[in-house]
């Protein structure tokens, strides 16, 4: 069983941080869209630029990061990252009662919180890497997936319903204590790191080349650049689904709000199966065939949202369409992520976790954009149509059998 596998104390407080974040930002969720509209009556265009224009902004400034990160020891870099998002998460509630909110000021902590986000995961990936044995990887990331969708579950339903309670800031007030906590946590871990920095002295971990090295490796290797090809373009159609999505349930088809609610969470439990389902996927079936199977199976059920009629059965196919989507996301994710690991050389780990997340965040803003501007001209249906006839063209970009191996690249001269 994944959940019996001990992975020791390190690990466990590891993910006990993981938890504690995740569930703040689940609660936290949409927050600052939704701040943007109840506290400052943003108009829809102001709205859009939030949720694309500051995570996008949020990868420029994380891309010099990368070499940074990637030649200080990770759990300190850790830390800072959450103390930073702590911050700039804390500013919010302080200027909304002074009066002093602004549009501007949630943008620039959106792009603060999205960058910092960025190297916490970079440093997070190689810090895993060195603390966890090479076969436990999976097992690993299995829980940290688990616990990203049980989070989503949980935490957006009872942000509603603070946000409710107490007004539109006091999420953001839980999620920057959450980050603060997840510092706490990071820092009880009691294993001490390798120096990652290079030898001999005179080597120039920060030279510009660097900035590009995590998509060499990335778009050198024939099947991280499958993989990561495939997951940029299904990632970014999936996401620019949800505000379409949005559009059509609560103004065209009339759903009431709990409804959303319901086939927004629901769903999100799918990801406890999947997820504690990888590691015997993989060790049933071997890993191309996950690769293959999952892969597939989580672009073909997209076209079904574009169905979706008004009622019971309407709502009905949401949740079961989301649920199939949840479920195999959930199995293909741990074991790409532990995939993507072990083939790359720890010394190129966190610029190549950064190249990845900057990559996945471009599409997503890209695909969020261009799907808004498709539902403004022709309706929200026909571009739900739309993005579910593009992901069908996704999964041939997965890689062949022969070429799913691990493989190891020389690090630089000690």
């Amino acid at each position: 069983m994944v959940g019996r596998r001990r992975l020791g104390r390190d690990f466990g407080r590891l993910w006990a941080a993981y938890a504690v974040s995740a569930y703040g930002s689940g609660l936290g969720f949409g927050a600052l869209p939704l701040i943007a509209v109840l506290a400052l009556h943003a108009s829809p265009a102001e709205v859009a630029a939030l949720s694309a224009v500051g995570p996008a902004m949020g990868a420029l400034v994380a891309l010099p990061l990368a070499p940074w990160v990637e030649f200080r020891r990770k759990r300190p870099v850790m830390v800072a990252m959450d103390l930073v998002r702590c911050a700039a998460m804390a500013t919010i509630p302080v200027a909304y009662a002074f009066g002093l909110l602004g549009f501007v000021h949630l943008l620039v902590v959106s792009a603060v919180v999205a960058a910092a986000k960025i190297a916490f995961n970079a440093a997070g990936g190689a810090f895993l890497k060195a603390l966890v044995p090479p076969d436990d990887l999976l097992v690993a990331n299995a829980r940290f997936e688990s616990t990203n969708w049980s989070s989503i579950a949980v935490g957006p339903p009872l942000g509603g319903a603070a946000t409710g309670l107490f007004g539109p800031v006091v999420t953001v007030a839980a999620d920057a204590l959450s980050y603060l906590l997840s510092a706490l946590g990071i820092a009880a871990i009691r294993g001490r790191e390798e120096d990652p920095r290079p030898r001999p002295a005179g080597a120039r971990p920060l030279r510009a080349g660097a900035l590009l090295d995590g998509w060499r490796h990335l778009l050198g290797d024939p099947a991280l650049r499958a993989l990561y090809l495939n997951q940029i373009l299904v990632s970014g159609l999936i996401m620019a689904t949800e505000p379409l999505l949005a559009v059509l349930l609560l103004r065209r088809l009339e759903f009431p709000p709990w409804q959303y609610g319901l086939a927004f969470a629901l769903p999100c439990l799918g990801g406890l199966v999947g997820s504690r389902l990888a590691r015997r996927a993989v060790a049933r079936f071997g890993r191309p065939a996950v690769f293959r199977t999952a892969g597939t199976l989580r672009a073909v059920w997209l076209i079904g949202l574009a169905f979706v009629r008004p009622g019971v059965v309407g709502l009905v196919t949401v949740i079961a369409v989301k649920l199939a989507i949840v479920v195999n996301m959930s199995l293909y994710t741990p074991v790409l992520a532990t995939y993507r690991l072990e083939r790359t050389p720890k010394h190129l780990v966190a610029r190549t976790l950064t190249a990845w997340s900057v990559g996945q965040q471009a599409s997503t803003a890209l695909c969020t954009a261009l799907g808004g501007l498709l539902a403004t001209a022709t309706g929200p249906r026909t571009a739900l149509t739309v993005a579910g006839l593009l992901i069908l063209a996704t999964p041939p970009l997965l890689p062949r059998r022969d070429r799913v191996t691990p493989r190891t690249a020389p690090e630089p001269a000690a």
